[in-house]
C-alpha cells in the first residue's frame, strides 16, 4: 500500500489565515529581540556607570577593568561582551551618554556596536543623534553606519542646488531635496580626474550596490542607456532609477566636465519624454540629477530657474585623501557589497579605541 503523498486540501480561508499567522510570528520575534537588545543596552549603561563610579570614588586603573573582565567571563561562560574593551565601552557609553539618549532617540533602540560607532567616530552629540535618527529610519547595518560616517553624510544631505520648490508641491519637495546630496563620493571606483562619461558609468553599474548606497534609501535601478524615441529619433538616457519613497523615475545624468546652462536644457527634455512615455498615472512627476565634476552654484541656480522640470545639480568627486590609519579601519567595498547583498551575516567589533585610563 503506497503512501499518499498529495497534501489535503485546505479550507478556503487557509491560505490568508496562515499568512497572517506569519505576520504575527514575525512581528513576536521582533519585539522580543528589540526588547533583549534593550534589555542588554540597559545592562552595560548601569555597569558603565558603576565603572564610571567607582573609577572616579576609588581611582580604579585598567588592571580592575581588566580583573573585572575575568571574573565576569568566568562567571559567564556562555556570554559574550565581557572583554576588556567592551567594558571601556560601557564606560565610554555612561560618560558620554549620561541620559541614555542621542537626541530624542533613546539609545536602547540601536543594537549595541552602532552605539559604540556613534561614541567612539564622532565628537558632536548633535551629529550622534543625526546619525541615530538615521540609522533607526533607515535600518542601517553598522558596517553602513560606518561609511556614511566617514563619508560625513550628515554635511552632504540636502546639499545639492535645485528647483523643488518651484517645481514640486511642499511636502513632496521637502522630502525630494533630502535625497540628493552634494556632493557625491565615487572614490570606490578607483578612476583619476581625466576619467570619461563612459568610464564612470561603467564603474557605478560595476559597483552598483555600492553605488545605490551612495545614491541613498529608495533608489532602484531601472537601467543605464534608457533608450527613447521622440519622433522618429533615439536619445539614451544614462542612468535611469525608480524612488520607493518618492513614488517617482530619477533620471541620472553624468557629465565629465563643469556644470553648464545646457545641461539643464538636455535633462529637461529628458525628464519631458519621461513623463510622456515611461510614469504611469499614479506615478509622481520624474525628477532629474544633474551629476558634474563641477558646479558653480549661482550659475546652477539661475540655469534652474527657467527649467519647468524639477532638477537637481551637484558634483561628484573620483579622488579623495584619507589618513592612512583612517582608510585601513574602514570596511572594503567588498565588504559593504556582500553585506548589501545579504551575505555579511556577522560583523566583527570594532578595534579598541584609545580611551585615556
Amino acid at each position: 500500500m503506497g503512501i499518499d503523498t498529495h497534501p489535503q486540501l485546505a479550507p478556503e480561508d487557509y491560505a490568508d489565515w496562515l499568512a497572517q499567522l506569519k505576520g504575527q510570528i514575525a512581528q513576536a520575534r521582533q519585539r522580543a529581540a528589540l526588547a533583549i537588545n534593550a534589555e542588554l543596552v540597559q545592562l552595560y549603561a548601569r555597569i558603565g556607570r558603576d565603572i564610571l563610579q567607582r573609577q572616579q570614588a576609588q581611582g580604579w586603573g585598567a588592571k580592575v577593568i581588566e580583573r573585572l573582565a575575568r571574573d565576569l567571563k568566568e562567571a559567564f561562560p556562555d556570554m559574550r561582551g565581557w572583554s576588556s574593551s567592551n567594558l571601556k565601552y560601557m564606560r565610554f557609553f555612561a560618560q558620554h551618554c549620561p541620559d541614555g539618549q542621542f537626541g530624542q532617540q533613546p539609545a536602547d533602540q540601536l543594537p549595541w556596536f552602532h552605539i559604540v560607532t556613534l561614541l567612539t567616530q564622532l565628537d558632536s552629540m548633535q551629529d550622534r543623534a543625526w546619525y541615530a535618527t538615521q540609522t533607526l529610519q533607515h535600518g542601517w547595518s553598522r558596517t553602513t553606519l560606518a561609511v556614511h560616517i566617514k563619508n560625513r553624510l550628515h554635511l552632504r544631505q540636502g546639499a545639492a542646488v535645485t528647483n523643488f520648490e518651484a517645481r514640486l508641491p511642499a511636502p513632496a519637495s521637502a522630502m525630494a531635496l533630502e535625497t540628493l546630496k552634494d556632493p557625491y563620493l565615487f572614490d570606490f571606483l578607483g578612476l583619476g580626474d581625466d576619467a570619461q562619461e563612459r568610464e564612470i558609468e561603467n564603474g557605478l553599474i560595476r559597483h552598483i550596490t555600492r553605488f545605490l548606497l551612495e545614491l541613498g534609501a529608495g533608489f532602484a535601478f531601472v537601467g543605464r542607456q534608457f533608450r527613447l524615441e521622440v519622433g522618429g529619433d533615439e536619445f539614451f538616457i544614462d542612468l535611469l532609477f525608480y524612488h520607493t519613497r518618492l513614488k517617482c523615475y530619477v533620471v541620472v545624468e553624468l557629465k565629465a566636465t563643469a556644470f553648464r546652462p545646457e545641461h539643464a536644457g538636455q535633462l529637461n527634455f529628458y525628464l519631458a519624454a519621461v513623463d510622456a512615455q515611461v510614469k504611469a498615472e499614479d506615478d509622481k512627476p520624474t525628477i532629474g540629477l544633474l551629476l558634474c565634476k563641477q558646479q558653480n552654484r549661482l550659475v546652477a541656480e539661475y540655469a534652474l530657474s527657467g527649467i519647468d522640470k524639477p532638477i537637481g545639480v551637484a558634483e561628484y568627486q573620483l579622488l579623495r585623501d584619507l589618513p592612512d590609519a583612517l582608510e585601513q579601519s574602514l570596511p572594503s567595498i567588498a565588504d559593504i557589497e556582500a553585506e548589501l547583498a545579504g551575505d555579511l551575516e556577522t560583523l566583527q567589533a570594532p578595534e579598541e579605541p584609545n580611551f585615556p585610563q
